[in-house]
């Protein structure tokens, strides 16, 4: 199984993490996050079995800036999330026995630096879990528009039963068979929603420059250069990293290509996509949209984009909430239990990656 797959089983490999020898003094470690992230992204289960890992610190999450000079000095292993103090040269030099960062949310970009690494310190990412609710929502929104749902909704209300209903889906009829699919970027996000794509009767390409024709033979997809693939699909899905390349990927010269009728899906970040061309096809009511995480985000008030009927705005919704955050913590305390055990991380980051990942 893929090591993206996995997550999902996470909470079985919590379950069967061995008890550690009490005898044996347990490596100090810190929660560091914002205060009350712990409560959402370590269930009781997982809080035990890091309990049964390493000896916390403190209960809650901490500010490491704020823990005195003693302290610091013992800790080995920091779970981390959102609000997690910054790995910079300063801090990490007074953490000289720091190991390991297990990361319990997406992007480490907010946290590390180049001195983490140089500190000698291992790094793991929960991303691969936060990439799960993603793909759902994404593959749900495709459903969603290929049944023409957001427009026939909104007409089913106006004539409220009076009338027959019926919906034009992208490729011209309702329906999600022989439908093209282009997904942007062979991420872990999109490589979990071709996963869920193969369960239908679509076709999907993918344009990724790191992409080459035996990773997309294996995906069971077809490669694509990107401006081929806006003039192919029906249905694009963006799930590229935020990088200076990728800017305005989705510029007007692209959505000049997509075909009348097709749509746009962004559930990745709001800068891959030109806004103002966006709005322009979706004005025109050439193009339709479903976005997830627009730019600017929010989008001023005055956006019309929050009143066109063949857009579907949501407010950055897509990626873990509620009981899907924890499925990050059970992650990264599997992760610390790998580490321990001195075997091989699954989700680990590596410096020359950072390039290239969200």
């Amino acid at each position: 199984m893929h090591a993206v797959g996995r997550v999902v089983h996470t909470h079985r490999a919590l379950r069967a993490l061995p008890k550690a020898d009490l005898t044996v003094s347990l490596p100090k470690a810190a929660l560091a996050m914002w205060s009350g992230v712990e409560e959402l992204v370590l269930t009781p289960t997982a809080r035990a079995e890091l309990e049964c890992l390493v000896e916390l610190v403190a209960p809650t999450a901490v500010d490491l800036n704020a823990l005195d000079a003693d302290m610091l000095e013992k800790i080995e292993i920091l779970v981390g999330s959102w609000g997690g103090n910054v790995l910079d040269a300063d801090l990490l030099g007074r953490l000289p026995k720091l190991r390991l960062l297990a990361y319990a949310a997406g992007t480490v970009k907010s946290t590390i630096t180049p001195a983490t690494w140089e500190h000698g310190v291992v790094v793991s990412s929960a991303a691969a879990a936060n990439a799960v609710p993603v793909a759902e929502f994404t593959f749900a929104a495709i459903i969603m528009i290929a049944k023409d749902v957001f427009r026939t909704r909104d007409r089913h209300r106006e004539v409220r039963g009076q009338e027959p209903v019926g919906g034009t889906g992208p490729a011209g009829e309702v329906g999600t068979r022989g439908l093209r699919i282009g997904v942007i970027g062979a991420s872990k996000i999109g490589r979990l929603v071709i996963e869920r794509l193969s369960t239908l009767d679509v076709h999907v390409a993918v344009a990724d420059p790191y992409l080459d024709e035996d990773d997309a033979a294996a995906l069971g997809v077809e490669r694509m250069e990107l401006d081929e693939l806006f003039a192919w699909a029906d249905i694009v899905s963006v799930h590229a990293p935020e990088l200076p390349a990728t800017r305005h990927m989705v510029n007007a010269d692209r959505l000049a290509r997509l075909h009348d009728g097709a749509w746009l899906v962004n559930t990745a970040r709001g800068s891959l996509v030109d806004t103002e061309a966006l709005t322009r096809e979706c004005v025109s009511g050439r193009l339709s949209a479903f976005i997830d995480t627009p730019d600017p985000e929010p989008l001023p008030p005055d956006s019309q984009l929050y009143d066109l009927p063949n857009v579907v705005l949501t407010p950055h919704v897509a990626g873990s909430l509620g009981t899907e955050i924890s499925r990050m913590g059970d992650l990264a305390v599997a992760e610390v239990g790998r580490f321990l055990r001195g075997e091989p991380l699954e989700h680990e980051v590596h410096a020359d990656e950072l390039e290239r990942i969200a």
